[in-house]
């Protein structure tokens, strides 16, 4: 089965093609992601108006980019897999509205893929992971456990209240005046830092659950800032530092606990081949990274990263989370709609909440 993706959720235009064969891992034919960073790097921001536009001009070049890179023409393709959310309306929209297109134009079915389904089914694409596994999705608008056993069964643990944790680094960046995107600047500057010259808070973790909150330890490095601007008149490179390796540090244990309490979880369902999988822009950090290993490694569990252009919105999920699910329901028509919000877990009522990087689930 030949799969053409495409994704617009948020701030990346994408389009893939994947083959799919079921019980073996799948192939990425190709996969083209066109990003927007210099078209809002000057509002601090994703501006979704912005990027609904960007998302109509690309759309088409990159699926003519993807089958050129396959080698394929839409002749070739099998069915056609579009997010249909949740995300940023107008980027979803569009590429709802190209892939009905598409759709229309060859006759190919259609599939809508949910965007955080595409992110827990990657370990599937990368690794061919046996369900079930645990999934930690951290990134820019979403932070969520899940179990996943089976392509279309996706349950809850536990999630953020508020921020996701890329939201909280972009928020920072910007408080201590380090360069967009927040999460490699604040990686980077934290490399010199003291993470415990500043006492800050480690929400929720009086809490025995799986939730998290990153608010309250946003606004504490908001204080932490003003006592010392108002003490030395600014900041300098060294307190900039030291404030993201004290966020930074804190987010990671904060994501390091609640791993450890969701891992118990997970291992109550008696896995024959236990793993902790993590995907989302969020997992490039290295330090996030490490700390979720030791959870691992106590539990004797795989750990799996995919790469970080799979980690990150692509469309090559969507390609593949259409195939692993294409058994399992019928092709979506023409009255297909595109969602700001789409739970995973329908047997939870969702998330509230709207982030910078789109309506969280």
């Amino acid at each position: 089965m030949i799969v053409l993706g495409l994704e617009s959720s948020c701030d990346d235009t994408a389009a893939a093609v994947v083959r799919y064969l079921p019980d073996a891992k799948a192939d990425v034919l190709s996969s083209v992601v066109v990003g927007q960073t210099d078209l809002h790097a000057a509002f601090g921001g994703v501006v979704p108006e912005i990027a609904a536009r960007a998302h109509a001009e690309k759309l088409d070049l990159c699926v003519e980019e993807a089958l050129k890179k396959a080698a394929l023409t839409l002749a070739d393709v099998d069915a056609i897999a579009v997010t249909a959310g949740p995300g940023l309306i107008g980027g979803v929209l569009s590429g709802v509205m190209c892939a009905k297109g598409l759709s229309a134009a060859t006759g190919k079915p259609l599939y809508g893929v949910n965007h955080l389904g595409g992110h827990a089914l990657t370990p599937r694409l990368t690794d061919n992971v046996s369900y079930p596994y645990l999934m930690l999705l951290v990134s820019g608008g979403h932070c969520q456990f899940l179990l996943v056993h089976g392509p279309d069964r996706f349950e809850r643990l536990g999630g953020t209240i508020d921020d996701a944790p890329g939201e909280a680094f972009d928020k920072v960046a910007r408080l201590i005046a380090l360069p967009q995107p927040g999460g490699p600047a604040i990686e980077r500057a934290a490399l010199s830092g003291d993470p415990k010259r500043f006492a800050l808070p480690r929400p929720l973790l009086d809490r025995p659950d799986c939730d998290m909150s990153f608010s309250g330890l946003k606004t504490a490095v908001l204080r932490a800032r003003d006592k010392v601007i108002a003490e030395k008149g600014g900041l300098t490179t060294q307190d900039q530092s030291d404030l993201a390796a004290g966020f930074q540090a804190a987010v990671v244990d904060v994501l390091v606990e609640k791993t450890r309490r969701a891992m118990v979880l997970y291992m109550e369902h008696n896995p024959t081949a236990p793993a902790l999988c993590v995907a989302g822009g969020v997992a490039a950090n290295t330090a996030i990274r490490q700390g979720l290993e030791t959870v691992s490694d106590d539990q004797k569990a795989r750990f799996i990263a995919p790469p970080l252009a799979l980690c990150t919105d692509n469309a090559a999920m969507i390609a593949f989370a259409a195939a692993e699910q294409s058994s399992l329901r019928e092709p979506d028509d023409l009255t297909l709609s595109a969602r700001p919000r789409w739970p995973l877990d329908i047997s939870q009522p969702s998330m509230l909440g709207s982030g910078k990087k789109g309506a969280k689930a």
